[in-house]
């Protein structure tokens, strides 16, 4: 297999754009040397997750930022990769159990596997991924159990040992207001220039639309967490008393 020497100076981060990936790599750049990252263009509607995930990577000054165009590969009734309409919610109280329909099956499985091939190639042993089970919406792929399958698989697939990689997973058990919490630590008086690039918005509008699943998620995050969300600032009309969502 042609790749370089494993090191553990070196770290991957999967960085989709959104709160939790941007975390992630603000955590790796913490930790480790040198972080590269790596986002998947897989057709997905909005662009502006490529635009954010290129954005945080500048800003975090990452040693690499690859944009890999996998295509249309991933198929679902998901509004994420299809013309399906996205449900709104007036509330986080309005989510509803189960899987979501936004959960496209097999996604984290294949970037994952894709990021373990440029981890290879790169002498890299530790993977960042931003999944957490708190908020993880019937997501499957999302959870600790699916991680430890993965990293077993793949350090089997790619080097004949269970434990040739490393895939961190440092949001997995925490709410959305202690990643808050967590990212401004990592961050520092970074956090609000940085916090600001990223996207979550599942209807791929700047700032959050304030009604899918995804925003009522981040929005609740800040609030709890007492802390203004920098991205409110293109979303006027939510922000209320003291900068906090009403």
């Amino acid at each position: 297999m042609t790749g370089s020497k494993l090191t553990d100076s070196k770290a991957l981060v999967i960085l989709s754009g959104g709160q939790d990936s941007t975390t992630c790599a603000a955590l790796a750049v913490q930790q480790f040397a040198e972080v590269h990252a790596v986002t998947f263009d897989y057709q997905q509607r909005h662009q502006i997750e490529l635009e954010s995930a290129i954005a945080v990577a500048q800003a975090l000054h990452l040693k690499s930022h690859e944009v890999s165009a996998i295509g249309s590969i991933l198929k679902s009734t998901s509004p994420l990769v299809s013309h399906s309409p996205l449900e709104e919610y007036a509330s986080v109280d309005q989510l509803p159990g189960g899987v979501e329909p936004t959960f496209i099956p097999g996604r984290n499985l294949l970037f994952l596997t894709l990021a373990a091939n440029r981890a290879v190639c790169l002498g890299i042993q530790d993977i960042f991924i931003g999944v957490c089970e708190t908020d993880f919406a019937g997501y499957w792929d999302c959870r600790q159990r699916f991680i430890n399958a993965m990293t077993i698989a793949l350090g089997e697939g790619f080097y004949g040992q269970a434990d040739a990689f490393r895939i961190h997973t440092p949001l997995m058990s925490l709410t959305k207001a202690a990643s808050v919490h967590l990212a401004q630590t990592a961050l520092g008086d970074r956090f609000e220039s940085i916090l600001s690039l990223t996207h979550t918005c599942y209807a791929g509008v700047k700032g959050g639309c304030g009604k899918c699943h995804a925003c009522l998620l981040r929005d609740r995050g800040f609030r709890e967490a007492g802390i203004a969300d920098p991205i409110w600032k293109f979303r006027p009309s939510i922000v209320g008393h003291e900068g906090l969502a009403e």
